[in-house]
């Protein structure tokens, strides 16, 4: 397992947030697998110095979103991401992110080709599982 989370106490980004957007990125990067385990609540509680209630949230909005499940007695791991929302959904949700992430590039002075540059290089270093005809996904 290749996974290495660091938190930031002093970001306005809640720490549960943090983490839960870390495994998501570890995973779309391909340093997790599906099948991979991620640390037990604890452990990973006890590595970041939080509350296990943080690491249990994370966990519990991840699973929700079907990006992991926890097995009884074996622990927590990586599984296929299953379609949770249409297409119109999804772009309901993707809209306050995008919002939030040309906010936040606007405070730290990035220029829009610096973002530009950025995002495309970030989406350069994941890996889209596209099923046959997903092309329409790029409407």
């Amino acid at each position: 397992m290749n996974l290495s989370i660091a938190i930031n106490t002093g970001s306005a980004t809640p720490i549960y947030k943090q983490i839960t957007d870390q495994v998501r990125l570890a995973v779309a990067t391909r340093k997790l697998a599906v099948g991979d385990q991620l640390p037990s609540v604890r452990a990973l509680a006890e590595e970041l110095v939080v509350n296990p209630n943080t690491v249990a949230r994370a966990y519990t909005d991840l699973a929700r979103e079907g990006l992991i499940e926890s097995r009884a007695g074996r622990g927590v791991f990586v599984t296929r991401k299953r379609k949770m929302f249409t297409r119109e959904e999804g772009r309901r949700r993707l809209e306050p992110l995008l919002e939030g992430l040309i906010g936040e590039a606007m405070v730290m002075d990035f220029t829009q080709e610096e973002l530009r540059d950025a995002f495309e290089k970030k989406l350069s270093q994941c890996q889209w599982n596209f099923k046959k005809g997903a092309d329409a996904n790029h409407e």
